[in-house]
């Protein structure tokens, strides 16, 4: 699929999406807009309570959001549920129409997104929900997204794995490594972070990072980036 087959008229609704900055809510969007979605927000949430393994650098989010030209909202949460649902009724009562909700996961959390769709009434859009992870890679690849890896579980992976592209070689080397892994790191083995994607007007180009070590995850902790024109 291209950019030239997105339809050119978004006539199925407007829509949020659940966004990570990772390749899943990346080609979750991507599906959307080309089912004929409008993407209204792009919402990501993070956890006050603890520093998840992929939670990242917001200004990178926002650098999404600009090369998107979708508006980023971030909020803090102690429950995502409650925080999910307020930002979408705050967004409705300031006059804005929301029909549905997208959402990048593939095997996981099914039952909570199911249940704040149906409290909210939006269209629950799941475009990777139970697809192969092989497929999913190899669909990424072929759309032309560049997709790094910023963060992996310490005993699973090394720290070299970090800034790892996801390219042709990328399923061998991991299968090579350890065959338990999923190649979409569905059961936590890694995080991902997209620097570019045909949706995108910039590439996002890391200028400086440094690895740390945080939760049992290795983490590319990037302190300066610039967003390129294409």
């Amino acid at each position: 699929m291209s950019t030239n087959s997105i339809p050119a008229k978004n006539d199925k609704g407007k829509v949020v999406v659940s966004w990570t900055g990772g390749k899943d809510s990346c080609l979750a969007c991507y599906g959307a807009i080309s089912e004929g979605f409008e993407v209204s927000h792009l919402l990501n949430f993070s956890e006050i309570q603890r520093h998840c393994s992929h939670d990242i650098n917001p200004d990178l989010l926002y650098a999404q959001a600009e090369a998107l030209g979708i508006p980023l909202i971030q909020k803090d949460f102690t429950s995502y549920e409650q925080e999910f649902k307020k930002v979408v009724r705050d967004l409705r009562n300031n006059g804005g129409k929301i029909d549905g909700a997208v959402f990048g996961h593939i095997k996981t959390h099914k039952n909570l997104v199911d249940r704040i769709c149906e409290d909210l009434g939006l269209e629950l859009i799941m475009p990777l929900w139970q697809r192969n992870s092989e497929q999913i890679l190899n669909g990424l690849i072929d759309l032309g997204l560049e997709v790094i890896l910023l963060s992996v579980k310490a005993d699973l992976l090394g720290k070299e794995w970090l800034g790892r592209k996801i390219d042709e070689n990328f399923i061998r080397d991991l299968t090579k490594h350890n065959p338990s892994i999923d190649p979409c790191g569905e059961n936590g083995e890694f995080h991902t972070f997209v620097t570019d994607c045909p949706l995108f007007k910039n590439k996002i180009k890391v200028m400086e990072s440094k690895i740390v070590l945080r939760g049992g995850y290795w983490f590319l902790e990037i302190s300066k980036f610039k967003a390129e024109r294409k």
